[in-house]
């Protein structure tokens, strides 16, 4: 399912998703201009590599070797599939959870779902050697708080049934439900030793804090009498 847009419209100007947007894809057309030796090293460098990060844990590392790459590999992508496809959820659903966050407290809750995804990737896959990059761990947690938010809104989603492409117009909640199943699935598939490129415990991870996070990070309502 790939969603196109949401029948929420936001009161502000979405300036900070925006912003996200636009920094992701810098860093995307910089990474373009490197051969692939230097982006591996790139990846390797400013990833989260699980194994070296419990490595450094237990050495008894500085706290910024632990937290650097905590915060770049948001910004990373591996691909133009991975980083439209990343970019696309972001724009649709990160509009509305910075209308009810405001434009700082949404960075910070962006930031903070974003390693937290990674410190769940981390948890359950210790051993890992293989660097993990991309800002779906923290578009996860955007999900989890637009489901927590406006679960009565509705997407408008291409959805491919068997050779043929129609639009569907679905409830946010059937749509992120269903996304985030196919998370969990996948996910307590890779526990038992399946290679899976994709950080399916980022996913969980971060949309799990969304849900959580986008209510203590909101701001109070203001009553008028």
């Amino acid at each position: 399912m790939i969603p196109l847009r949401d029948n929420i419209r936001s009161r502000h100007r979405p300036y900070m998703n925006w912003l996200l947007i636009l920094v992701n894809f810098l860093v995307f057309f910089q990474e373009l201009g490197l051969g692939q030796r230097q982006l591996n090293n790139l990846f390797f460098n400013l990833g989260v590599v699980p194994a070296r990060v419990l490595y450094l844990l237990k050495a008894g590392a500085p706290l910024e070797a632990l937290a650097v790459p905590f915060f770049t590999d948001m910004f990373l992508h591996g691909g133009w599939v991975h980083i439209l496809g990343n970019m696309l959820f972001l724009w649709v659903f990160g509009d509305n959870v910075e209308d009810r966050l405001g434009h700082f407290r949404y960075l910070m809750f962006y930031l903070v779902v974003g390693i937290i995804g990674s410190i769940a990737h981390v948890l359950a896959n210790p051993a890992s050697t293989v660097p993990i990059i991309g800002a779906s761990g923290a578009i996860a947690g955007v999900l989890g708080a637009y489901l927590i938010s406006f679960p009565r809104a509705r997407v408008l989603t291409l959805l491919p049934i068997f050779f043929f492409v129609t639009l569907v117009e679905i409830p946010a909640v059937v749509f992120l439900i269903f996304w985030f199943v196919i998370q969990v699935f996948n996910g307590a598939a890779s526990l038992g030793g399946v290679a899976n490129p994709v950080a399916w415990w980022a996913h969980i991870g971060g949309f799990v804090a969304g849900m959580f996070l986008v209510k203590l990070m909101s701001p109070r309502p203001v009553y008028r009498w």
